[in-house]
């Protein structure tokens, strides 16, 4: 199976999206996973064809044009990170949820820790959009680790007032 990838100037940084022939497999926002990708897929080579509507949804989105995206995913995972990466396709745009909404979402209330893990391994953020969801008494917490400015960002962008 074939990898390619672009790379997107978004107003949070530069986005690469990596597709194969099924769909969309991965969104890095940021450089250093980025190069640890290429270490792990030295080959990849730059695919518009592969790649282009992705990066052209990511462009309508960032410029207030698009509040779901319609490309094919290409989703590797356990049953319950599909399930929940699925609860956050049915966040709404410019609404948030927290990790415990989202437990109740997919019908296991106590799985709340889980659903953090789930949502830190999300391999697609922005289109399956991690940054939605937030802690319980509303701070910013656990985006890509430490980078809940990019969390704020995306939020506001789509019309989210944060409270960080």
């Amino acid at each position: 199976m074939s990898l390619g990838f672009a790379a997107y100037q978004s107003p949070i940084g530069i986005i690469r999206v990596i597709a194969d022939e099924s769909g969309v497999k991965r969104v890095e926002l940021f450089e250093e996973d980025w190069n640890k990708f290429l270490k792990e897929n030295p080959t990849i080579k730059e695919d518009r064809t592969l790649c282009g509507e992705a990066v052209r949804q990511l462009d309508e989105y960032f410029n207030g044009l698009r509040k779901e995206f319609d490309l094919p995913l290409s989703i590797e995972g356990t049953e319950f990170r599909k399930k929940v990466w699925n609860a956050l396709l049915n966040i709404p745009y410019g609404e948030i949820r927290s990790y415990s909404d989202v437990a109740e979402m997919i019908g296991n209330p106590k799985a709340v820790r889980a659903v953090g893990q789930a949502n830190r391994a999300n391999q697609l953020p922005i289109i399956i959009p991690c940054h939605r969801v937030i802690g319980k008494g509303g701070s910013l917490v656990g985006y890509a680790g430490s980078n809940t400015p990019i969390k704020e960002m995306l939020l506001e962008a789509e019309g989210h007032k944060t409270k960080s």
